[in-house]
């Protein structure tokens, strides 16, 4: 195998596992705002406590999304510019959603006045990234139309098909499990409970679209059912959701975090496996696809960007491990 050829699907991993750092850790703080106004009650004590268990944590929590983009960019700078210009307009939502929950969480602190408008706003800021991004990654997988420029034919609404729209609410449920689990982990009482009681209509309609997704992808992905990686990656999905589930009543949140976390990981492990060697597939003919190979920088630019990753991904990791470290326990005021 040629250097050229395994620093592509060093790559491929590599950016994969930002992605997964990313929804993670994200995951959580999308989770308690999404469900904001469910756990909170729409009081304003409650919503602080919740604020107060994220606001150390949540930017820099997307750095991890930061990275990402930027190993994207560098690494496959054709797929970078196909997505960001073809899912332009999804894209910029989700900008203007985390924007509105970076201004949403400062000001509800600033102005006491306005509490109530601020913790709507971080819910809808929240929400509304939590489905697109699934969405957007179910496009990647299905395919979208591309011409032999690798450029994006289609429209927004083209982004809306039913497959992609599916695994927007798989990707939800896995951000609305990440929340619940983390806030059983950082609070007390009412609000524990809370999460505790939600989190059992949560985990049913979580294991519910993952069996849908699985059917969909079965119709509309030829060879998923044949994919034995794929197979790997939904046994542990399946070991994750059952932890979950088991740990939620035994009152072992930490646990049941950590189970929830590998059912998220185990849901990128299925989209990358089903994904591989592809980028970006293109819709109705596999010649156009974005793939790793046809879409890469060059031999010395992945060199340097491993060597790159060697030196910063530990310091990245070593950060957040202290910082969590740093702000473990209760969150009580």
């Amino acid at each position: 195998m040629e250097t050229l050829t395994v620093l592509q699907i060093i790559w491929f991993f590599l950016i994969g596992i930002l992605f997964v750092g990313y929804s993670i850790l994200d995951g959580f703080d999308l989770g308690i705002g999404s469900l904001l106004p469910l756990l909170s009650k729409n009081d304003e004590k409650k919503t602080a406590i919740l604020f107060n268990s994220i606001w150390p944590l949540w930017d820099g929590n997307e750095v991890w999304l930061i990275t990402a983009g930027g190993a994207l960019f560098a690494a496959f700078p054709h797929a970078y510019a196909t997505v960001f210009s073809g899912f332009y307009l999804a894209l910029m939502i989700v900008l203007f959603g985390l924007i509105l929950r970076a201004v949403s969480i400062e000001f509800f602190f600033l102005e006491a006045g306005n509490k109530k408008i601020w913790a709507r706003t971080f819910f809808i800021g929240s929400l509304i990234p939590s489905i697109l991004f699934g969405v957007a990654l179910g496009n990647v997988i299905l395919g979208i139309p591309l011409d032999s420029k690798m450029e994006f034919t289609g429209n927004f609404f083209t982004l809306l098909r039913p497959f992609p729209l599916v695994i927007g609410i798989l990707g939800l449920c896995a951000i609305f499990m990440q929340g619940l689990t983390y806030t059983m982990i950082k609070t007390e009482n009412e609000i524990n409970e809370s999460a505790r009681l939600l989190s059992d209509k949560i985990w049913k309609l979580y294991a519910a679209f993952f069996v849908l997704a699985m059917i969909a992808s079965f119709i509309f992905i030829p060879g998923s059912s044949k994919n034995i990686i794929a197979w790997i990656f939904t046994a542990i999905f399946i070991v994750a959701i059952i932890a979950i589930r088991i740990f939620i009543g035994k009152a072992e949140d930490f646990k049941a975090f950590i189970s929830s976390s590998l059912s998220f990981a185990s849901l990128w492990g299925i989209a990358g496996a089903l994904q591989f060697p592809n980028l970006v597939k293109a819709l109705g003919d596999d010649s156009l696809s974005i793939t790793i190979y046809n879409a890469s920088s060059s031999k010395l630019t992945l060199s340097v960007m491993v060597a790159i990753a060697l030196v910063g991904m530990p310091i990245v990791i070593g950060y957040t491990i202290y910082v969590y470290k740093i702000f473990r326990g209760k969150t009580r005021g």
